[in-house]
């Protein structure tokens, strides 16, 4: 049996989901026999944590400080054990913008050029570029800098749950909707709009023996898979695994492709060098598998991904956790 610490709440816009998925995670390390802290991250974390004296450190934050590499950084100063990704791993996966160039460099450096993980082209843009560098005065450019033109998605640079993304349809919209990206974050990504099946992979592991859990096909009843959607089951529904008609009308071909889409999670994975767990968001445009989000904490709420794949796969969110944790103790 361990002690550990389990961090949740925060600061970030994220800080209900994380209580959320926190409280469940206590639940099921005890029911793995564990003991647990649960520990909201406040002025006096730090003092309780050394006086505490956890074996291991489960980090449940998500969003801001949970994700960007700033507790995970603090606990390798701490010296304390945690599960998940190192700060560095945590600081290049917070920017959804790095994705292209860290699967560039992991292809160079792997010499895996057959890699079949894609992403939708876009362009970054700072928050400072628009309010002293003029930026909004070439908004008209966007249709011509992103392939197919409109509809584009515009989105927080950082940040998950899909708070401030939209679809816009025109430029008309678009300085709408990059003010309230901008009201998450410091920076906006204007992306080319994927339509296709919508998915998320689960993955458990480090490296080449990380693996994946079934992929989750992911239906909206209305609109895109956001925010208030992620909050509430009645607005979308999960297939785990995914459906193979949904894939391609002949099963042996569907079957390969569910084999391209984890293939796929599995490069985006390792490129960035993800540990013990993570989450790879992703839509299948009917050729290719459009990667567009790493998520490092993934989500434990009773609604979440992560969970209904360990689910799909078997198993019991107890006997994962619990297999992550006894690696530290």
């Amino acid at each position: 049996m361990a002690k550990v610490a389990v961090l949740m709440g925060g600061s970030s816009f994220e800080r209900e989901f994380s209580l959320i998925s926190g409280k469940n995670v206590c639940a099921a390390l005890e029911e793995a026999g564990h003991r647990t802290v649960p520990l909201d991250t406040n002025d006096q974390l730090v003092p309780t944590l050394r006086s505490e004296r956890p074996d291991v450190v489960y980090n449940s934050l998500h969003g801001k400080h949970g994700e960007d590499g700033t507790i995970q950084s603090l606990l390798e100063f701490l010296e304390i054990p945690f599960v998940g990704s190192p700060a560095h791993v945590c600081h290049r996966s917070w920017n959804k913008d790095a994705l292209h160039s860290s699967l560039i460099k992991y292809r160079q450096i792997s010499g895996e050029t057959d890699g079949v993980a894609s992403w939708p082209p876009g362009v970054f843009i700072a928050a400072d570029a628009f309010k002293s560098m003029g930026a909004a005065t070439a908004l008209d450019l966007v249709g011509e800098r992103i392939p197919g033109g409109y509809p584009v998605c515009v989105k927080p640079a950082h940040g998950g749950s899909a708070l401030g993304i939209h679809r816009v349809e025109c430029q008309d919209d678009l300085g709408e909707a990059i003010l309230d990206a901008l009201s998450y974050d410091d920076a906006v990504n204007i992306e080319q709009w994927v339509e296709g099946v919508e998915l998320s992979v689960a993955i458990v592991g480090t490296g080449w023996d990380a693996r994946t859990l079934p992929p989750v096909e992911i239906v909206p009843r209305r609109g895109f898979f956001d925010t208030e959607a992620r909050l509430n089951h009645e607005l979308v529904d999960f297939y785990c695994p995914v459906r193979l008609d949904s894939l391609w009308s002949n099963e042996e071909e569907a079957q390969a492709i569910r084999a391209e889409i984890e293939r796929a999670a599995l490069e985006v994975y390792r490129a960035y060098g993800v540990v013990d767990l993570g989450r790879i968001d992703m839509i299948w445009d009917g050729g290719a598998a459009r990667c567009f989000e790493v998520d490092v904490s993934p989500g434990m709420t009773n609604h979440s991904l992560f969970p209904v794949a360990v689910k799909a796969a078997g198993l019991s969110l107890s006997e994962v956790l619990d297999e992550l944790v006894r690696q530290y103790v």
